[in-house]
């Protein structure tokens, strides 16, 4: 079976996004082609959340406390 393509690279994934909720909402774009970018946009939404997911992990496993032990902590706002 062959892989999946590679995903692409989140700012790439949201400007498409972009692209496609600009195009959905002007209205001119065909019922056939509105479905085919919806299911796009659907799929690049979750790319991108997973990504957002993946790099909050990240941030949280790398925040350090005094005593310069890594821990897992939320954001600070």
């Amino acid at each position: 079976m062959a892989k999946k393509e590679a995903k692409h690279t989140f700012e790439h994934s949201l400007g498409r996004l972009e692209k496609i909720v600009t195009a959905l909402e002007q209205g001119d774009v065909p019922l056939e082609d509105s479905l085919k970018l919806y299911e796009e946009g659907i799929q690049l939404s979750k790319e991108c959340m997973e990504t957002l997911n993946t790099a909050e992990v990240k941030i949280k496993k790398l925040t350090k406390d005094l005593n310069g032990k890594i821990s897992l902590s939320d954001f600070e706002e």
